[in-house]
């Protein structure tokens, strides 16, 4: 690669900008207190639900579903891995429940 075509992809990847419009009830997010990812060769799946903390155990309602390339996902577990450590410097170190939910698949 010349360094003409290098800095021509460094000056494309410098000026693009992606303009974001995003309607209301998605602008206000979902929580979720559980995630349950699976994969196939040409996709990952990150399903969000939602669990109900009282009983019956194991009642939650799946709030969304997020589908994309397995560099995309690549891409996304980078980005989260530094903005969790940036966190942890900034704030302290996230404490993780050990009491995890064992509750299988939801397919």
């Amino acid at each position: 690669m010349s360094k003409e075509t290098e800095m021509d992809d460094q000056n494309y990847k410098k000026e693009m900008k992606i303009e974001v419009k995003v309607d209301e009830n998605i602008a206000s997010g979902i929580y979720s207190n559980f995630s349950n990812i699976s994969h196939s060769p040409e996709e990952f799946v990150l399903d969000f639900l939602f669990i109900h903390p009282s009983p019956p155990p194991g009642f939650g309602k799946l709030k969304s579903r997020v589908l994309m390339t397995p560099a995309h996902a690549k891409r996304l577990y980078h980005a989260l891995s530094e903005n969790i450590a940036e966190y942890e410097k900034r704030f302290g170190t996230i404490p993780l429940n050990h009491n995890k939910i064992e509750l299988g698949s939801i397919q």
